[in-house]
């Protein structure tokens, strides 16, 4: 008590002193001065001295031009911008204070003596200053060790009593700690880290004690004294403690505490141990181990989602589009593993950022180069090598990263049991560059190239070949404490093309293009604890070259053919709310507007009304200028999703949201393949649209031990692209004659088990799913099975996926997959005619029996280098068996017609164990 009257009769004197001197006024320019310069200048020109510790200075620069201005005002201006406030006790003293005040006096409530003053004079008080801000000091505080950081500047006119602190978490190289845990210390107050590594979260003024949590990272403690709003950013320490091996780990209860549903976040780092065909890291492999996502077969190209279409997913790599996410007939993917951080899998609840297609977003990010030292990491296995190379080009503050991939595949091919392939060569490379650079705390700027080509014969006669390529811009800027944005450019081109070169007159050399170019804003306001805010803009170009072909030499027949090109325009605006009901309830609220143009310059078939479209019923050709718009789609796309805690540890959610897509593949295949062709939706063809609801529950056991979730949806599909049988949809300029459009249904339940911790951890996954199509029409050639529901090709009902990984120590480890599916359905012949003294064979109704089913079993021994800290590299050896059991699991079976009877043949990519070495080492 002693101790705080002194205190107030001191403050009491320097009020009454101060306020019978006049203050003088000055004049004064300083241009890069550092502080301690400045405010000797002032000295100089007045009789003040000021008062102050001089670390506090130290690298504090300031700029300003004052012309008789009062020294006090002069002073507000060059602190500004800093953590410093200024007293001025009288003619010749100044002190100056980092981040807090001195006050003259105390409210009257101060001391709790609410009840002696009048209804007026409370009012009053509770709109004149909050009291001054006290940290007390106990000696026996057991926090007392910990590092005390002050961040903002104590304002009197500032009546909140809360603040928000914002920043970023960053590991030893420098690069963001994505699902970070910060919570304060007694309080149910937390947050976590976005992908970048950002947070905010709201904290009362005063002493608060945070702490950090995070998967690898070492946990911290820090003091932070808040005066007013302000930044903090963490540089955190990988942990030293060998962590048992986790191959799939979201943040800690994330699966049950966020509000999407449908949600996978796969960290490529934890997934190294899953046996995979001939050793190779695949992220987008690994996710198709995971229930809902499937292939239609093994080295298919393309992902089916929840009984989705392979062209209805959005694979973006630092928000630019591939088209064709695979390598070498589907058997890897496109995206190099060592140069991708995460990939984060949305197959239920699509946030409203993102829009044209209906059933997925792979959003997959490049990991920032490392800013502090040389690094890098490489692979060599039998059919490929991989390296991947970071740099600092500015320490702390920009790098580079570079990564390539290639293969030497031809012996792999030559062991495979298919006859054609064995006789084929092929060959394929990735390359990428990522270059990210902090220029300030309030922005950043990151920039990625990708380019990756694969070719390869089948037969002798013909080469095929085809690209990615993609260049994508983001700048990210921190307006301010609540408001932050990113601006997105990017443009993706995919082509490929035929080479033939028969014996016979008709070689040729075909070619297809198609390019999307698009600009996005997008903001995040964190309004308050309640609601947090998305929202922004997009505008997509899609250009689509449907082909051209031209002869190969001049003794060819082939006439050169160039289909005219097609422009489309996809706008969107979208705004979403992150809406804290209460503790319990959180409601993710999204709203899309998109709205399509096809534009000119184009031709447009005109056909008769209530016939099919053919040659026949063609009216008329409607010419359009360029640029001139032919059509427009469009409506609102809603994406509303709500979580509910049962228990803290379990959760119930529910989601329901619509989609539009106005590009489709065209391909009589049953899976993607080089070869497919997209086409834009235009005066014939309708844009598809898609419907979902989902509904799951999750729960949590032993902490974050066991992670047990189940969830169904149900989907309908309006206007899916289709072909007729026999289709030509190569190269064809009335494509709308070959093609189909109807409706779809999807519906599933997807059952996962997973174990985060021990020596044995993995996932069990089960997924049983329906798709179905049904093609109907009033004209009997546009009919497909009677215009009744039949299972699309990708259908299998049953999914069965265990996914196992054991450590015997700390460098010792097996691991296995065991995968069990359904076989797809096929069309198989039930009948046969003779026509010409040949017999041909009669088909059943489409897709109305199946292949045997698939099962596959992997197993690998892996090893890891020495754990010394200071050593040139880590190393890690996997020894795999890919198909252990030696399964011919049959990718397709087809008949034909041989010497005047039917043959029935079946096709296999792997029939036999593949034994794979491969060695990786990271320094």
């Amino acid at each position: 008590m002693k101790r705080i009257l002194v205190s107030l009769m001191l403050l009491a004197s320097m009020q009454y002193v101060h306020s019978q001197v006049e203050i003088p006024k000055i004049s004064v320019s300083f241009n890069d001065t550092d502080l301690k310069e400045a405010l000797s200048a002032i000295e100089e020109k007045t009789e003040y001295s000021f008062f102050y510790i001089e670390s506090w200075l130290k690298g504090v620069k300031v700029s300003g031009e004052y012309t008789d201005l009062r020294i006090d005002e002069v002073l507000e201006e060059l602190f500004k911008n800093t953590a410093f406030n200024f007293h001025i006790m009288d003619e010749q003293r100044i002190f100056l204070l980092q981040n807090n005040q001195i006050y003259n006096s105390l409210p009257k409530v101060f001391f709790g003596k609410e009840e002696e003053l009048t209804d007026s004079e409370i009012e009053f008080e509770e709109l004149e200053n909050l009291a001054p801000l006290f940290v007390e000091t106990d000696e026996n505080d057991i926090n007392k060790e910990l590092k005390v950081v002050k961040i903002g500047k104590e304002n009197k006119s500032n009546r909140r009593r809360t603040f928000t602190l914002t920043g970023k978490a960053v590991n030893a190289k420098g690069q963001p700690i994505p699902d970070l845990a910060i919570i304060l210390q007694g309080k149910d107050v937390g947050t976590s880290t976005n992908v970048n590594g950002n947070y905010s979260i709201d904290l009362p003024a005063g002493e608060n004690i945070l702490e950090t949590k995070g998967l690898g990272i070492q946990g911290s403690r820090t003091k932070i004294i808040l005066y007013n709003d302000g930044v903090f950013n963490f540089q955190l320490n990988e942990s030293l403690e060998v962590l048992d091996e986790v191959i799939v780990e979201a943040n800690r209860d994330r699966n049950v505490e966020t509000a999407l549903t449908g949600v996978t976040l796969i960290e490529v780092e934890k997934i190294k141990n899953i046996p995979l065909v001939l050793g190779e890291r695949d992220v987008l492999k690994a996710a198709v181990t995971l229930p809902g996502i499937t292939t239609a077969g093994e080295g298919a190209a393309g992902y089916n989602v929840r009984g989705g279409r392979a062209d209805q997913n959005l694979i973006l790599l630092d928000d630019g589009v591939i088209y064709n996410p695979s390598h070498f007939f589907g058997i890897f993917s496109a995206i190099n593993p060592y140069s991708t951080g995460l990939a984060e899998i949305y197959k239920g609840n699509i946030p409203a950022e993102f829009g044209g297609r209906l059933s997925s977003v792979f959003d997959i990010t490049t990991k920032d180069g490392n800013t502090q030292k040389f690094a890098g990491e490489a692979s060599i296995g039998p059919v490929t090598s991989n390296i991947v190379l970071e740099t600092p080009i500015l320490k702390d503050k920009s790098a580079l990263l570079i990564g390539g991939r290639g293969t030497y595949s031809d012996w792999i091919l030559r062991a495979l049991d298919d006859e054609q392939l064995s006789n084929s060569t092929a060959s394929f490379f990735d390359l990428i560059a990522k270059y990210n650079h902090t220029i300030n705390d309030n922005n950043e700027i990151k920039a990625t190239g990708y380019f990756s080509r694969d070719a390869f014969s089948i037969t002798s006669d013909s080469i095929f070949d085809y690209s990615n390529r993609l260049v994508s811009l983001k700048w990210d800027h921190k307006f301010n404490e609540k408001n932050t944005g990113s601006l997105i450019l990017s443009n993706s081109e995919y082509k490929f093309g035929i080479e033939f070169d028969g014996e016979s007159n008709d070689d040729f050399d075909l070619g297809y293009k198609n390019n999307e170019t698009e600009i996005k804003i997008k903001i995040k306001y964190l309004h308050s604890d309640k609601h947090k805010f998305d929202y922004g803009l997009s505008s997509k170009l899609y250009v689509v070259n449907p082909g051209e072909i031209a002869p190969l030499t001049s003794d060819s027949d082939v006439s050169t053919l160039t289909l005219a090109e097609e422009k489309g325009l996809e706008s969107a605006i979208f705004l979403s709310d992150r809406y804290k009901v209460s503790d319990k309830l959180l409601v993710d609220m999204g709203l899309r507007y998109s709205f399509y143009a096809a534009l000119g310059a184009s031709a447009q078939r005109i056909y008769e009304d209530n016939a099919p479209r053919s040659s026949a019923t063609l009216t008329e050709i409607e010419e359009f200028d360029k640029n001139e718009v032919i059509e427009t789609f469009g409506g609102p796309e809603v994406r509303l999703s709500a979580r509910y805690f049962i228990k803290p540890d379990f959760s119930v959610k529910a989601s329901l949201n619509n989609a539009f897509q106005y590009i489709h593949t065209l391909s009589n295949n049953t899976t993607a393949s080089p070869t497919d062709t997209w086409k834009l939706s235009d005066l014939n063809i309708k844009p598809q649209e898609a419907y979902q609801a989902s509904l799951g529950f999750y729960k949590n056991l032993e902490g974050n031990k066991y992670e047990l979730s189940i969830e169904g949806y149900y989907k309908q599909q309006r206007n899916l692209l289709d072909y007729k049988v026999g289709a030509q949809l190569l190269l064809n300029q009335a494509i709308e004659t070959e093609v189909l459009q109807g409706d779809g249904k999807a519906y599933g339940v997807e059952f996962l088990l997973k174990k985060n911790e021990g020596r044995l951890n993995g996932w069990l996954g089960y997924t049983y799913s329906r798709s179905f199509v049904k093609l109907d029409s009033e004209f009997n050639e546009e009919v497909v099975n009677n215009g009744d529901f039949f299972p699309s090709n990708y259908d299998k009902p049953h999914d069965i996926s265990v996914v196992a990984n054991y450590k015997f120590t700390k460098r010792f480890s097996a691991s296995a997959n065991f995968v069990c599916q359904t076989g797809r359905p096929v069309t198989f012949p039930i009948g046969s005619f003779t026509f010409n003294n040949s017999e041909f064979v009669l088909y059943s109704d489409r897709n109305k029996f199946r292949i045997p089913d698939y099962y596959r079993l992997d197993l690998s021994f892996n090893v890891e280098g020495n754990h010394k800290i200071k050593k040139f590299a880590h190393s890690f050896w996997s020894f795999s068996i890919y198909n252990v059991l030696g399964r011919n699991n049959p990718y397709s079976v087809f008949f034909v017609t041989e010497d005047g009877g039917i043959k029935a043949f079946q096709s296999s990519i792997f029939s036999i164990p593949v034994p794979t070495i491969t060695y990786n080492f990271k320094f």
